[in-house]
């Protein structure tokens, strides 16, 4: 439910903005430009187009996909300490991500910058999450459901991707 919740919210910063009365998508190219605050800048900046939106539900609704195949996986390797505590790094690493990721919906929310920083904790767990389950090696119903985490992993990186090109 709260990955539901950072999905909206991701969503709804096309939506609201601090200090307009309506959202920047039904106010002219003009309007939005009057305004002397750098507030309507950082917001033409970060409303996203349909495009951009779809990439930051994408990436949620990946990564919370991803977090439920890897409970299934952890559970499978019980008996691996090894294996278990790869994907116990993954399942930490995508946490990681979706906190960063949290952190970026509030700022979209409230009118402000996305800082860079989340948007590179985004990356950087992703990142160990790939590197924590391509060190996996498992076969059978294991490995089916390591073979699903990556799809899944990977549709989430690519989502990112798609935020960092279309979102400007």
């Amino acid at each position: 439910m709260r990955f539901f919740a950072i999905a909206l919210a991701f969503f709804a910063g096309s939506l609201v903005h601090a200090g307009m009365s309506t959202p920047p998508c039904a106010q002219s190219y003009s309007q939005l430009t009057a305004s002397t605050a750098p507030a309507g800048e950082i917001v033409a900046r970060q409303v996203g187009d349909l495009q951009c939106n779809l990439d930051r539900l994408s990436i949620v609704a990946a990564l919370a996909a991803t977090q439920g195949t890897l409970k299934t996986l952890s559970k499978q390797l019980t008996s691996d300490t090894t294996a278990t505590e790869s994907v116990q790094s993954a399942e930490s690493a995508i946490t990681g991500a979706q906190g960063a990721i949290g952190v970026i919906a509030k700022a979209l929310l409230t009118g402000q910058s996305a800082p860079a920083s989340a948007r590179q904790e985004v990356q950087g767990n992703l990142t160990a999450a790939h590197d924590a389950l391509t060190s996996l090696s498992t076969s059978g119903q294991s490995g089916a459901t390591l073979k699903e985490a990556l799809a899944e992993l990977a549709l989430a990186q690519a989502s990112g991707n798609g935020v960092v090109s279309n979102c400007k």
